[in-house]
C-alpha cells in the first residue's frame, strides 16, 4: 500500500505538468485528436454544443493504443459519438488517415486547405494527460495558428478505464514524458522546460518498472 500510494503521488507529479490549464475562448474550429479514450470525442462535442466554436474536426485513422478497440478509424468512432449527443452531422469534418499526433495536424491543415477554410484560431482536444504533448506538437506543425489546448475535465483518479487500467495508464502517462524531453531533437516537438521535480518523478516510476511505454 505504501509504495501504491507514492505511485500515485509520482504519477499525479507528471499529470499536473502535462495539463497545462489554458483558457477556452471562442475559436473558428474544435480539433479532438485521435484518441483511445472516447471521452475526449465527447469533451469536443460538449464545446461545439456550449457554443465555443461552429465546427469540430475529429482526427485520426488506427493507432497503436486504438488498433484492437473501435474496429474503425477514431474520427469516425469519435463523430458518432458527437452525433448522438446532438452535433449535426453537416458541422462534423473527419480527417480518418493520421496514425500519430503529428500527422493528426498535417492531414487536417492539407484537408482545411482544400476545402479552403483557413480558421485564424483553434481549440485542440486531447488526454488530460497529452495535453502538453498536443501542444507541443501543434506549435512545431502549425506554428503561425493561435491555438488552446482543453481536454476532459476529470481527475488523476478518474482516469483509469476498463480498457486502461491504472498500471497501463502510469506507463502511458511516463512514455509520454519521456517523448517531450527527446521528440524536439527529432523535430517532432517544440522544447518543453521540465521541472526537477517532475523528471525526479519519472525516474523514480521508471525504477518502479513502468517502462513498457518507453522509446
Amino acid at each position: 500500500m505504501e509504495n501504491e500510494n507514492l505511485i500515485d503521488q509520482l504519477a499525479r507529479t507528471i499529470c499536473d505538468y502535462h495539463r497545462l490549464n489554458h483558457t477556452l475562448e471562442k475559436s473558428d474550429c474544435i480539433m479532438v485528436l485521435g484518441s483511445n479514450d472516447p471521452r475526449v470525442a465527447r469533451r469536443g462535442a460538449e464545446l461545439y454544443l456550449q457554443g465555443w466554436a461552429p465546427l469540430l474536426i475529429f482526427c485520426g485513422n488506427v493507432g497503436a493504443l486504438t488498433e484492437d478497440l473501435y474496429g474503425r478509424p477514431e474520427a469516425e468512432h469519435f463523430a458518432e459519438i458527437a452525433i448522438e449527443m446532438g452535433v449535426p452531422e453537416e458541422c462534423i469534418l473527419i480527417e480518418n488517415r493520421s496514425t500519430n499526433t503529428g500527422e493528426n495536424i498535417k492531414f487536417t491543415r492539407e484537408l482545411l486547405q482544400r476545402m479552403r477554410f483557413d480558421p485564424a484560431n483553434l481549440i485542440v482536444v486531447q488526454k488530460p494527460y497529452m495535453e502538453r504533448r498536443a501542444y507541443a506538437t501543434f506549435k512545431q506543425f502549425w506554428p503561425e495558428k493561435k491555438f488552446i489546448v482543453t481536454s476532459p475535465q476529470i481527475a488523476y483518479a478518474d482516469y483509469p478505464l476498463p480498457h486502461m487500467p491504472k498500471e497501463k495508464l502510469i506507463n502511458i502517462v511516463v512514455g509520454d514524458l519521456q517523448r517531450i524531453k527527446l521528440y524536439p531533437e527529432k523535430g517532432f516537438q517544440i522544447p518543453q522546460e521540465i521541472p526537477d521535480a517532475v523528471w525526479e518523478a519519472y525516474e523514480k516510476l521508471v525504477a518502479f518498472g513502468f517502462t513498457s511505454h518507453l522509446i
